[in-house]
């Protein structure tokens, strides 16, 4: 379960590479690029000119705010806050955004990149199952192992990108028009294209996973507390030997995982340690967080892996607790690509300093299981904000022409770990402080605002500077189990022989004909598709339409109110090759509810409604119609409700490219501003989207 709810990679060993290996590749392909670098450029000349490129900006300039919620701004804009970003809505354009089916960060960052929609584009949740075990997998990464290749072929573990489709910056690249794509959910592993890019969302950490922390703690009862990490058990005494657990060893068979030793030698009258990790040695004060600190794995006498992390003492007396990052890969001895080029990576760090790769870097699940406090997590995100800004501003600053998108995931992280203050009956507010962070919401879309001011100050007068969001966000209260719905109505039936599990461990197939699996819906057990599968596939459609039927009838008995908002036919509501491959019904909730924990893991038993208690208070997986994104620009673009699927065609547009006729999106014609006022557009809803 630790793994899942983490969005867990399918293993540690695809990390150890190789720091020399891919550092040497990496040289090896800029010696390429320098020396085939002429003849490229003469190639895109001539295609530029072939296709008569006429465009009618000459940059743009996105900035992804994940998470920014258009209601919250609204309300802030009639509190005179948000100047900046008032003033975008005062000369160009604001709207609200279509977001995407479900309103999923990878589903939508992955339609805002490529203009389609999931059935095109292959990607429809954070996680899908394997259908031959129902056990996790990533949505948008395979990993294919080099266990039991030839020799000459054991080079590294290949990732292979399972998002379908194409990014626009591609296009524009085939026509000459240079990008720097930096964080983009769903860019990992990177791709070639005429530009660099920084991946995101899927990066994983070092042991090949979303993102685990590590807790050292002497308290007995800690190992029972953490969720989404590791908890090295370790006795309080004045100087402690213990291991940092690192990748598995590439070798495979009876190796063990990787470790580094660590020592932590206490001093209580000063309230801090002295810690030595691997060859690296720094002191550390009581709740007080080091920078990124270099650790090394060493698998035999001449591999090693390297990777960085931060750590925070959180307690002294009673009892230690030590807290350790996920361990991300090191940008400049990277041990698989993290960006195109390769050593784009390696620039930046040695331009800014070490940052944070992983996909998922913010430690939710660290706050979530009480592994840091609050202020700790804040302080996380906002550094890890920071080190974005300063690669963004370096972009703006050596690229006066082209693309440059970035995206900022602290909305995102902030609204789902603090949301409850919003709501002071929370299920999760009971025991809990609820004035202390009671403004970080707030305070958040405030420093979005000054950011977006720095990058409005930082571009030349003819840019076009885009801001938006993939979706908006709103209380996670109550969470539904619709594996316990689906046995309450008779779809799914429990084996009586084991004992409830994850992974739908305990599912009598031969009695089942629907499951639930992550957090987007409901898929059928289908005949030719699921290993074991029962249900003709003549019978779907109507039984895809019954199940939602009966899921939009679903009351709360806590309070009588509807639990599901509309229950979608994935196979009518997507078109496009891959449609079939994500769930069968995807579930729309109301306000307040989404899928509960236990049902992202797969299990079946519990209670079909219950409470929320987590940290993790806000969320955004309910019906697309209820949490639509933000768009604002510099620019007036054309009338019409406007979706995320729009922004790929626009863009090229802008640039005087055709739009691929494949793309599901429309794109906006640029309107002079002295000739349209600025209006904010009417919601357009996934309804009207889908007729």
């Amino acid at each position: 379960m630790i793994w899942l709810l983490t969005y867990v990679g399918p293993g540690a060993g695809m990390t150890v590479v190789g720091s020399f290996f891919v550092l040497l590749t990496a040289v090896g392909l800029l010696a390429f690029s320098l020396l085939t670098l002429p003849c490229r450029l003469f190639l895109i000349w001539r295609r530029r000119r072939a296709a008569g490129l006429r465009g009618r900006v000459p940059q743009v300039v996105v900035v992804g705010l994940d998470g920014f919620d258009p209601d919250r701004m609204q309300r802030l804009f009639a509190l005179g806050r948000l100047p900046h970003l008032q003033r975008l809505a005062g000369v160009g354009t604001c709207t609200t955004l279509q977001t995407t089916l479900p309103p999923i960060s990878p589903v939508a960052w992955s339609s805002f990149q490529t203009g389609v929609n999931p059935g095109k584009h292959n990607i429809f949740d954070f996680l899908n199952r394997d259908l031959r075990t129902c056990l996790p997998e990533l949505s948008s990464v395979r990993t294919i192992s080099a266990d039991g290749q030839p020799w000459w072929r054991r080079f590294g573990t290949r990732v292979q990108m399972l998002r379908k489709s194409q990014p626009f910056w591609r296009i524009l690249g085939n026509y000459g028009i240079f990008s720097t794509v930096l964080r983009v959910p769903i860019t990992y592993p990177p791709e070639p294209f005429f530009g660099l890019s920084l991946s995101a969302m899927c990066t994983p950490d070092l042991r090949g996973t979303q993102g685990t922390f590590t807790m050292f703690s002497s308290d007995p009862q800690a190992r029972a507390m953490v969720t989404g990490g590791l908890c090295i058990p370790i006795e309080r005494r004045p100087r402690i030997e213990t291991w940092l657990p690192g990748p598995a060893d590439s070798r495979g068979g009876s190796h063990t995982d990787l470790r580094a030793r660590l020592t932590i030698q206490i001093h209580p009258k000063k309230f801090e340690v002295y810690i030595r990790c691997g060859s690296e040695s720094f002191s550390l004060e009581l709740a007080q967080s080091t920078g990124w600190i270099p650790v090394t794995f060493r698998s035999g006498l001449l591999r090693q892996v390297g990777g960085l992390c931060q750590f925070r003492l959180e307690s002294l007396t009673p009892h230690v607790r030590l807290y350790v990052s996920p361990i991300h890969l090191d940008p400049e001895r990277p041990a698989m690509p993290i960006s195109h080029p390769q050593v784009y990576s390696i620039y930046l760090a040695k331009l800014h300093g070490a940052f944070a790769t992983a996909g998922l870097a913010e430690d939710t699940w660290g706050l979530n299981s009480g592994a840091i406090s609050e202020a700790a997590f804040l302080e996380q995100t906002y550094r890890i904000h920071d080190e974005r800004e300063r690669m963004l501003m370096d972009a703006l600053h050596r690229m006066r022409r082209g693309l440059t998108v970035c995206v900022f995931d602290g909305p995102d992280r902030i609204q789902h770990m603090f949301m409850r203050h919003d709501d002071p009956h929370h299920p999760a507010n009971a025991g809990r402080n609820v004035t202390e962070h009671a403004d970080v919401i707030d305070d958040m879309y405030d420093r979005m605002d000054a950011l977006v001011g720095r990058v409005a100050a930082a571009i030349l007068p003819d840019a076009t500077l885009m801001v938006l969001s993939d979706h908006g966000f709103c209380s996670f209260r109550r969470g539904a189990n619709l594996n316990a719905w689906l046995i309450a109505e008779g779809y799914l039936t429990r084996r009586t022989d084991v004992a409830a599990g994850d992974y739908l461990s305990d599912v009598d197939w031969t009695q089942t004909r629907a499951y639930a699996f992550g957090l987007s819906g409901i898929y059928l057990n289908l005949q030719g598709r699921e290993s074991r599968g029962i249900v003709p596939p003549e019978d779907a459609a109507r039984l895809r339409q019954e199940i939602a039927g009966k899921l939009q009838m679903w009351r709360d008995p806590q309070d009588g109110g509807r639990v599901v908002s509309r229950a979608y036919d994935a196979h009518t509501s997507y078109s496009g090759p891959y449609k079939s491959n994500g769930p069968d019904v995807i579930v729309g909730y109301e306000r307040g509810y989404r899928a509960a924990w236990d049902c992202a893991v797969g299990r079946t038993d519990g209670a079909a409604l219950q409470d929320n208690t987590r940290l993790w208070s806000g969320d955004h997986c309910v019906d697309p119609d209820l949490v639509p994104g933000v768009f604002l620009s510099n620019r007036v673009f054309s009338a019409g409700a406007m979706s995320i699927m729009d922004l790929a065609p626009t863009i090229l547009c802008l640039f005087g490219i055709k739009p691929p006729e494949y793309m599901d999106g429309i794109a906006r014609e640029l309107i002079p501003a002295t000739q349209t006022p600025c209006v904010t557009e009417p919601e357009r809803t996934m309804a009207e989207s889908l007729a």
